[in-house]
């Protein structure tokens, strides 16, 4: 059996209690006692808080860069658009934490404003490659400015479903449900599906639920 790194354990934890306590109510003493670890120690691995919450984000943003490469001359199906979709929000809700309180967590980490918000560029970038696919195979009917607001709408739920979820569930922030993210994301498109295309995404959005 691998022995986890110190420095991985730490990263594991201190993930865990953001996402379940809230990044701001977290301290460095709060992690050191979860991991049963001296101060001391944690320091040699980590400096500050502030610098495990950016190793942390570079972790989160390699993930959604990598997902968010959606090639633009591809025909996209609606099962691998859901899928997508699913992946999308797993990876919100990995890292929920970044999401939950997400002006004040970029207002206290001003080296995060500008990754996170190509981050956001490339989920609207991604969005309206799926789209585009989707009605070059006129599966999905919808002009130019409706795609440029809907691409919007969708970059917008992604980011801040976690935070309505959380809401949603303040007695348990351990209950985190991608499915329901998927759920809003596909009925968002709906109206603009082609009629079999449109019972075919209630369908794929009904298992999500």
């Amino acid at each position: 059996m691998t022995k986890i790194k110190t420095r991985d354990r730490i990263l594991i934890t201190s993930l865990s209690l953001f996402n379940s306590q809230g990044e701001p109510n977290v301290t460095t003493l709060l992690i050191s006692d979860e991991l049963d670890m001296s101060p001391g120690n944690l320091y040699y691995h980590f400096k500050s808080k502030g610098s495990i919450v950016e190793e942390l984000f570079t972790a989160f943003e390699a993930e959604m860069l990598d997902l968010l490469a959606v090639p633009e001359d591809v025909d996209i199906s609606l099962d691998q658009q859901s899928f997508f979709l699913h992946l999308l929000f797993e990876a919100v809700a990995r890292y929920r934490f970044l999401y939950q309180d997400l002006v004040n967590v970029l207002s206290r980490y001003e080296r995060l404003q500008v990754r996170f918000k190509r981050v956001l560029l490339k989920k609207t970038a991604a969005f309206r490659s799926i789209c585009e696919s989707l009605r070059r195979q006129n599966m999905m009917s919808i002009e130019q400015s409706e795609l440029n607001s809907l691409c919007e709408q969708l970059t917008l739920t992604a980011c801040y479903w976690s935070a309505f979820d959380t809401l949603s569930h303040l007695d348990d922030r351990e209950s985190v449900d991608p499915g329901r993210g998927v759920y809003q994301m596909m009925h968002l498109m709906l109206p603009y599906f082609a009629p079999e295309q449109q019972e075919h995404a209630k369908l794929i959005s009904q298992d999500y639920l």
